[in-house]
């Protein structure tokens, strides 16, 4: 009986391990984006596509793909309590996504969505932002790359998903302009600003030794107080061609789904000025 009681158990957190990666699903089903899975240098990344990008020939002429990454998710149940499974609970990066007029694709992270199980929780703690993150979401990407040929790569990052994208993009020569949406751009100053525990295995975006330069647009909402505006300072001092649009009234969370079919017209405005600032002449 005892014998019994165990395995019960041993089953029930099995479960509850999976219940936040079978929700995501679920809620990507529901917005009829289509579930897959891409390699990323020794891990396996969950990737769900729009409608657009699953209706879009796999070589366009002059189409422009936008890669979303998400934030954080849960890397933590509780105070020094870390997760089993890290997977978001909040599904707005799948929103964005399933809002976007154009080919879209969301990136998960290693680890993330019941993938690899036996995973160091460090990837997903202290390590959230290090090489092994950011090199596996690079090579992820670079084959999405390689397999659509797309003629414009932009990285849309939300909250943590930002900094992974501006340090990709330093990375990642085929990437053409990042957005960030309410984005952690200086983690020493975010953990000192809650009094969490340092990053001490990640790469800090405000820190970081750019290899090249790549066009930038951050929005910040104004009243966010898990990403105040202020926390950027020190990542915009350091890349002053960045531009930064505080937008009042947002928080961390509001009002980004609601607005978003505004912002991709800024982003287009974005990414069209620069290509038009670095066409020959």
């Amino acid at each position: 009986m005892r014998g019994f009681t165990l395995a019960l158990i041993a089953a029930l957190h099995a479960a509850c391990a999976m219940a936040p990666a079978t929700s995501f699903d679920g809620e990507a089903q529901r917005l009829g984006l289509a579930p897959g899975e891409i390699e990323g240098a020794g891990h396996r990344l969950r990737t769900y596509a729009n409608t657009h990008l699953q209706t879009s020939p796999a070589h366009p002429a002059d189409a422009r793909l936008h890669v979303y990454l998400d934030g954080d998710g849960r890397p933590f149940m509780r105070r020094l309590q870390v997760a089993r499974d890290p997977t978001p609970r909040d599904p707005l990066t799948l929103q964005l996504l399933a809002a976007d007029p154009g080919p879209a694709i969301y990136l998960g992270r290693p680890c993330y969505h019941g993938r690899d199980a036996d995973c160091d929780p460090r990837l997903w703690t202290t390590a959230r932002y290090g090489d092994t993150i950011v090199g596996s979401l690079t090579a992820a990407i670079a084959a999405i790359i390689e397999e659509r040929a797309p003629a414009r790569v932009v990285l849309i990052g939300y909250s943590g998903g930002g900094a992974l994208a501006v340090l990709i993009a330093d990375r990642l020569q085929s990437v053409d302009a990042v957005v960030t949406i309410a984005a952690n751009l200086d983690t020493d100053a975010w953990t000192r600003h809650h009094g969490y525990t340092p990053l001490v295995e990640s790469l800090n975006p405000a820190r970081a030794d750019w290899q090249r330069q790549v066009a930038q647009l951050h929005f910040a909402g104004a009243v966010d107080t898990n990403v105040p505006p202020d926390l950027q300072a020190a990542f915009a001092a350091r890349l002053p061609d960045a531009e930064f649009r505080t937008v009042e009234g947002f928080g961390h969370r509001c009002c980004w789904v609601d607005a978003w079919p505004v912002r991709l017209l800024e982003i287009d405005a974005f990414v069209t000025g620069k290509d038009r600032a670095t066409a020959p002449r």
